[in-house]
């Protein structure tokens, strides 16, 4: 599809499935690389953006490794909070161990930043991070974010996980929002 419709925004592409799955891929060689000869690292998906993501990383990791998950919530609408919600708890316990945490969209660097403290209160050894998207122009963090597989402008888009008020994430594709037909569409009812 070239334009999709949630509620009152339109979308239109901005990365196609097959180069996602491109930049998967170069992130997944990256990692297998770097963490071969570790003992089984966790990998901690960060719901619920980053299933999709998580799902076709994890296919491409080549050693042995854990998972767990842990969800946290810093958007409403299409803009951060500004602020971070622990919705679910570590599902597993990481003292210890060498944890590779997987987002989906690393924005201002909000999340990250309260993720690290958890993951250190909670004793990781160490702690990489992987992010299927970032916004370098909008990244006010210090952490370093190891595996990013793409950068992208600082707009809001949805799809393969990302969603615009819990809709779109099954969309293959990634979609940016397209102003211009949304200013268009205004006054008609879409909902």
């Amino acid at each position: 599809m070239k334009n999709v419709q949630l509620y009152d925004k339109s979308f239109k592409l901005y990365l196609t499935y097959e180069e996602i799955q491109n930049a998967v891929d170069a992130v997944a060689q990256k990692i297998n690389n770097d963490l071969k000869n570790e003992d089984a690292p966790i990998f901690l998906g960060v719901l619920t953006g980053s299933f999709m993501f998580f799902g076709d990383l994890m296919k491409r990791i080549d050693f042995p490794c854990e998972m767990c998950f842990i969800r946290l919530a810093s958007y409403e609408g299409t803009s951060t909070t500004g602020s971070v919600k622990q919705m679910l708890g570590l599902t597993q316990s990481v003292r210890g161990r060498n944890v590779v945490v997987v987002e989906d969209i690393v924005d201002t660097g909000g999340t990250i930043m309260e993720l690290d403290q958890i993951l250190k209160d909670a004793g990781a050894r160490s702690v990489r991070y992987s992010t299927l998207l970032i916004k370098p122009g909008n990244y006010k963090g210090s952490i370093k974010i190891d595996y990013p597989a793409l950068s992208i402008p600082n707009d809001f888009i949805v799809g393969y996980g990302l969603d615009y008020d819990q809709i779109g994430r099954n969309l293959k594709d990634i979609y940016v929002l397209d102003v211009e037909e949304t200013e268009r569409r205004k006054g008609i009812n879409i909902r």
